[in-house]
């Protein structure tokens, strides 16, 4: 049985941390600077680097480099601690790390403040770190209060936690609270580029922009969806198709294939791409969502010209290329209304027992511009017309006027001849 590749790559120094600098520098000046808090509080979105963090901080603390003389903030990976501590460490009897989510009640709080009274059994501190803090009770968090805020000097408390509001008031006061946040694309992505090197795994184009997303910012689900994607490759290594299919991603040829039929007004050919996306087993809400990127793509791209490839770096050359030109066949005003309507249609799906209805009377709205009477149905009719396009018309031509109808009394008399 391997290791998951979220525990091999678990970070050891503060330096290892990818996209929390505004974390980790002030951390680490702190601890340079030999003013350490008794109490820390790290919140933030899951796989972020909360607990990592946490662990990194109680080693370096009980480091036998890391003096009041001294003070240092890197661990020196040397002594029996940093040891006990490092990625696949047995770890540590002065290090305690409780999981609040099952030991967060009153009771567990009180055998807690208990074991915090009794010394390091070697190291310069007693450190304990709860997890999933929000858990807590109010009365664990009570029980806990006396003891967090005014603790022995060998005790320190780091809580870490999704839902920093849940944890009481009084509690969150007497710590230093620090926000961890997602980690951006660009570094998620340089990182996973370094993983899969020292891997030796080969990733086609496009793979790693697939992890990134699915990843959503969390390094640890980022590693676990690459993690999967490695184990079910071949000796080819990683595809484009095979992780598009594992992922439940759109194909972006699918895409192009929907946006060029939009913006041709080819009804037959938008709802063969239906058609293609039903049977071949694509969920159709995941399909709505894929698709209103893309129109947030090319709404970027009609938006900022030249400069949208900074803002879409992750997009291939050929790709961005394409986009471009089917930007500029739908206008501004059409992008518009369409990621309008799509974003509607996404909130309608949810829930819904026939997605493929929705799907389809999606369609419907996108290729008729001519049935919306809204200012934004307006816009995109003219803006087409502006463009020398064709205009769909779902409303009924109007029917000629009847001649209006003479009164009987208009008949104008012939006068009579003398």
């Amino acid at each position: 049985m391997t290791t998951a590749l979220y525990r091999r790559y678990r970070p050891e120094t503060f330096a290892e941390v990818i996209g929390q600098d505004h974390v980790t520098a002030p951390l680490r000046q702190a601890l340079r600077n030999g003013q350490v808090n008794h109490a820390y509080l790290f919140s933030g979105p899951r796989g972020c680097g909360k607990t990592s963090s946490a662990r990194i901080l109680a080693r370096i603390l009980n480091c036998e480099r890391n003096t009041e003389a001294n003070p240092t903030d890197t661990p020196c990976g040397q002594c029996e601690s940093c040891r006990e501590l490092a990625r696949g460490g047995p770890g540590s009897l002065d290090v305690v790390e409780i999981d609040a989510a099952s030991h967060g009640g009153v009771d567990d709080a009180r055998e807690l403040r208990e074991r915090a009274t009794f010394a390091p059994s070697r190291d310069r501190f007693k450190v304990f770190i709860l997890d999933e803090a929000h858990m807590v009770s109010p009365q664990g968090f009570n029980a806990l209060l006396k003891i967090v805020e005014e603790p022995p000097p060998h005790v320190m408390f780091i809580f870490a936690t999704t839902e920093p509001d849940k944890v009481i008031g009084t509690i969150r006061s007497r710590t230093h609270h620090y926000p961890f946040r997602l980690v951006p694309p660009d570094v998620m992505l340089s990182f996973l580029e370094q993983v899969a090197q020292a891997e030796g795994v080969t990733v086609g184009a496009g793979v790693l922009q697939l992890v990134v997303r699915a990843g959503a910012g969390s390094v640890r689900d980022s590693l676990s969806v690459l993690d999967q994607l490695i184990a079910g490759s071949g000796p080819a290594g990683l595809d484009y198709e095979g992780a598009v299919a594992l992922l439940g991603f759109t194909h972006a040829s699918l895409l192009d294939d929907l946006v060029d039929a939009i913006a041709a007004s080819d009804g037959a050919s938008a709802f063969r791409v239906v058609e293609r996306v039903i049977s071949t087993g694509h969920e159709p809400r995941r399909f709505v969502e894929d698709l209103l990127e893309r129109l947030r793509d090319l709404i970027v791209i009609a938006a900022a010209g030249d400069a949208a490839s900074a803002a879409l770096h992750d997009v291939p050359a050929d790709q961005l290329a394409h986009m471009r030109t089917q930007a500029v066949h739908l206008g501004a005003s059409e992008l518009s209304r369409s990621a309008d309507l799509i974003n509607a249609a996404l909130s309608e799906m949810t829930g819904a027992t026939s997605p493929r209805l929705h799907l389809e009377l999606l369609m419907a709205r996108l290729l008729l511009p001519g049935a919306d009477d809204s200012v934004a149905g307006f816009s995109a009719r003219l803006d087409r017309l502006e463009r020398g396009g064709i205009v769909s018309t779902a409303t009924l031509t109007p029917a000629p006027l009847l001649p209006a109808a003479m009164p009987s009394d208009s008949v104008v008399a012939t006068p009579a001849v003398a």
